[in-house]
């Protein structure tokens, strides 16, 4: 039947991933992703709960099997248990195959088991150091101790949890192996993401601040064995295999390395504009038509018309020691 035909992409890559931002809200100031003195979108202009929920179910009857639900920060978004109950349903048909998030941790210690009850098995967690004064800096508002107390509290409640570092240069270069040792003896893998020019941040200079994953994995290489992992996970992440540990570390490297050939994700925004690429301007207004009409018939012609719009890869670019391709949006728009 025409209207359950799975959403298949102009490059012929069958779109199984959403990302979703439920917030742009957040209780930190990452100074790469967020200015200080933000100014966040009026209620009004987001989707409520259950419009969440009613567009996510859409996608998911299209072929969606993976929802991974980021922000800001998800878990700072008013009654948000409400929407990660509703999937349940979805795990539990076997539609969605994984229902998961990615926060800066802060909530976890409360949301945890909640969590982990409606389903959720595995969370990542955005941490770039593992020093209070560093994490106080680079996030502005944060508190470390909280982080880690909200990881103590994923573990426990049998999540499965992966740290995000963004490798930055001059601030966390020294703390490579400090965060490679810390997640390995707390048996989490580690997921390096080089910094990506998102948004307009002032004084901040991307140029300045980028530290390439080829020589962050050369010094892994220096001390450890890495064996190159053919597992792929859905998102952009290259795996190796840390043979003395076992751990799993993993490279995000969208400036150094084209992804996109397989990239079958697609993001919705708080305000519902789906990006169909990360690294594009091009969006769809998917709001309008939830909010014109009860027939899910319209909205599903609408994602078709803009999953037929999405590009074969972004155009980011720093080997010419510019940034071409550069994004206005702020990262906490798009969603992490």
């Amino acid at each position: 039947m025409e209207t359950t035909a799975p959403l298949i992409d102009p490059f012929a890559r069958a779109i199984s991933y959403l990302r979703v931002s439920v917030t742009d809200r957040c209780d930190f100031r990452c100074v790469y992703c967020m200015a200080e003195n933000m100014t966040f979108l009026p209620k009004k202009e987001l989707l409520t709960l259950e419009e969440l929920d009613r567009m996510c179910s859409t996608f998911i009857r299209l072929g969606v099997e993976k929802l991974r639900i980021t922000g800001g920060e998800p878990l700072v978004r008013r009654d948000i248990m409400t929407f990660f109950n509703a999937m349940t349903r979805h795990l539990d048909s076997g539609a969605l195959k994984e229902l998961t998030l990615t926060t800066n941790g802060s909530q976890l210690a409360k949301f945890a088991e909640p969590l982990y009850a409606a389903g959720v098995r595995r969370v990542n967690v955005s941490l770039d150091t593992l020093d209070d004064q560093k994490f106080a800096d680079i996030t502005r508002w944060g508190r470390l101790k909280q982080v880690i107390e909200g990881i103590d509290a994923a573990q426990a409640a049998g999540l499965r949890v992966k740290i995000n570092a963004v490798a930055l240069k001059g601030f966390n270069e020294d703390e490579l192996f400090t965060l490679q040792d810390w997640c390995a003896a707390r048996d989490m893998d580690l997921t390096f993401i080089e910094v990506m020019p998102m948004g307009d941040l002032g004084n901040e200079d991307r140029l300045d601040q980028y530290w390439s994953l080829k020589d962050l994995r050369a010094r892994l290489e220096d001390r450890f064995t890495l064996i190159d992992l053919a597992e792929r996970t859905g998102g952009p992440a290259r795996y190796v295999q840390v043979q003395e540990t076992g751990q799993k570390i993993g490279f995000i490297t969208p400036l150094t390395h084209n992804f996109c050939e397989s990239c079958n994700r697609v993001r919705l925004t708080c305000t519902g504009e789906l990006y169909m690429c990360l690294g594009q301007e091009d969006m769809a207004d998917l709001r309008a038509p939830l909010r014109a009409s009860s027939d899910d018939a319209v909205l599903e012609d609408a994602i078709r018309k803009a999953i037929a719009l999405k590009p074969k890869g972004h155009d980011f670019d720093y080997s010419r020691q510019s940034v071409d391709g550069q994004v206005s949006r702020h990262m906490s728009h798009t969603g992490g």
